[in-house]
């Protein structure tokens, strides 16, 4: 009697004979496993090419921020030199509004230049950021002011901060996909952290660029035409940068799945580049995590590099030397700070570190800006270091922690979208947001306010998102510094939490005595 069983079932069900063993008569179905991992499926990463990688990608991205970064530090100037009235103070919304605007189109380039990317590589692909950005800033140095063309002065302005911002939204998410790519695995943290390191020492140096200038040409003479040097000098950085770039080699985890999809290994690594669609129906999970986390990391990154000069000198009132110049030895130190955070991540796990910033930021972001109300130098320096260690704890853990969340046919696709979203959307727009409140209440501790609401989101965001530090990433196998270290790996591959082999590109083959395939062959079966 199968009278529980629905009908379709009732049909189906075998007719045995009385008394027979249905468990021996019954046919044996083959099952599939994964096979063992070999000590030729890691990736022994040689150290001169790790060096170039590393090395030439961090200062590409220190250039690069160095030209993006000059900007903020100049935003009352340019407000006064391209906007009508052309008094201190004048215009300074709507040069904090060029400079979210270029954060609007960064979506469009992590679109763009991220399904690039996926295309025909990391490397040539941040070889054309470099380009974009280098030339954009440039020509901010050769533009018109306001009282020579009028309006069109603002038009052009935007433009090119428009290009800027495209260029950028390739930018982060390559050179971030690149070196984790590269990266051994339980090296990531530190390695990846170089990168934000070299953004930061581009920060500072734009910061300094421009402090120098005001020393040596004067407040009239930098309103004049002194300006223009900082941008200018882009061309020169630029070509550095760009022959730095141009000397590295594809990512191992990139070529490998290229290699795989042309036929010359036996890896199935999965499909090619997907679409944005399937990307975002098949990662939006991760991407939302994403988001939330670089928004509370950029919130307070920004603050302390773009919005920093500006708050010092039109609400604090400092001069423009001095709002500056006082950024730049936390930068320096911030910089310092970041590979130690970075390292740390590979010993303790990327989410502890991550907390960390996070719960700075709550606890001690409101008494910071108390500090610098005080309007003392010891009391601003202070405060903007208690920012800097908590941006340092943040950022040093974007760059290994958001590409280890995507799988390697996709991953600079879904950075591009999942970083430049949440940057245009909370980290370019903070400036903008936090002097309008300002404005708007008379309250000088709004900007606390917002960092806190930011860090709170981005500490729920943290507690969901996997752990990946020492991991492999998502469809790539292991990397490791040796082949000694390779060896080992697959000697205690059975014992070893940190592999994953539902998430290495492993073939899945018969399992010993379970049956054959559907002709009878002992083939292995693929996917």
């Amino acid at each position: 009697m199968l009278k529980d069983n629905p009908p379709a079932a009732r049909e189906k069900a075998p007719d045995f004979p009385a008394g027979k063993n249905t468990a021996k008569s019954s046919p044996r179905l083959p099952r599939l496993r994964r096979r063992r991992l070999r000590v030729d499926d890691v990736t022994v990463v040689e150290r001169p090419m790790l060096r170039r990688a590393v090395g030439g990608t961090v200062v590409g991205n220190g250039m690069e921020w160095f030209d993006f970064g000059i900007y903020g530090y100049l935003a009352v100037t340019m407000g006064q030199l391209f906007f009508a009235g052309g008094q201190e103070g004048d215009g300074l919304l709507g040069s904090l509004a060029v400079f979210a605007a270029s954060f609007v189109v960064r979506p469009l380039g992590g679109l763009y230049f991220g399904r690039l990317g996926d295309r025909i590589g990391r490397q040539k692909t941040l070889a054309l950021t470099m380009i974009a950005m280098a030339a954009s800033t440039f020509a901010i140095g050769l533009l018109p002011t306001y009282l020579a063309v009028g309006g069109w002065a603002t038009v052009l302005l935007v433009l090119c901060r428009l290009v800027q911002g495209f260029s950028t939204g390739g930018e982060y998410a390559g050179a971030t996909t690149f070196v984790s790519e590269y990266a051994p695995d339980k090296r990531r943290g530190f390695l990846a952290s170089l990168l934000d390191t070299g953004s930061y020492l581009g920060f500072a140096l734009g910061a300094a660029v421009v402090s120098g200038l005001q020393i040596l040409l004067g407040s009239d003479a930098m309103l004049e035409w002194g300006w223009r040097l900082p941008f200018l000098l882009a061309g020169p950085l630029g070509l550095v940068g760009l022959y730095f770039r141009l000397k590295i080699e594809e990512s191992p985890a990139f070529q490998a799945a290229q290699d795989a999809q042309e036929g010359k290994t036996k890896a199935a690594v999965g499909d090619g580049p997907k679409s944005y669609r399937q990307i975002i129906t098949g990662s939006w999970r991760p991407i939302l995590l994403a988001m939330l986390v670089v928004a509370a990391a950029n919130t307070v990154g920004y603050t302390l590099t773009s919005y920093m000069p500006t708050y010092l000198q039109d609400t604090m009132g400092y001069d423009a030397f001095q709002g500056t110049l006082l950024t730049i030895p936390v930068l320096v130190l911030l910089s310092a700070a970041i590979p130690f955070a970075g390292k740390l991540s590979d010993k303790v796990g990327r989410r502890p570190v991550l907390m960390t910033g996070s719960a700075i930021t709550l606890v001690l972001g409101v008494p910071a800006f108390m500090l610098i109300g005080i309007g003392e130098i010891w009391a601003t320096l202070l405060g903007l270091a208690i920012l800097g260690c908590a941006t340092a704890f943040y950022v040093s853990i974007l760059a290994s922690a958001l590409p280890a969340m995507f799988p390697t046919a996709s991953r600079y696709g879904s950075m591009g979208i999942a970083y430049n979203f949440a940057v245009a959307i909370f980290g370019g727009t903070t400036p903008l947001i936090t002097q309008a409140l300002i404005d708007a209440t008379g309250n000088k501790l709004m900007p606390a306010y917002y960092l806190v609401a930011m860090s709170l989101l981005g500490l729920v965001a943290i507690w969901r998102m996997p752990e990946s530090s020492c991991r492999p990433m998502p469809g790539s196998m292991p990397s490791v510094d040796t082949q000694a270290e390779a060896r080992e790996l697959v000697a205690g591959q059975d014992g070893n939490p940190l592999l994953g082999p539902e998430h290495m590109p492993l073939e899945r083959i018969l399992e010993p005595g379970m049956g054959l395939d559907e002709r009878g062959a002992k083939e292995p079966a693929r996917v």
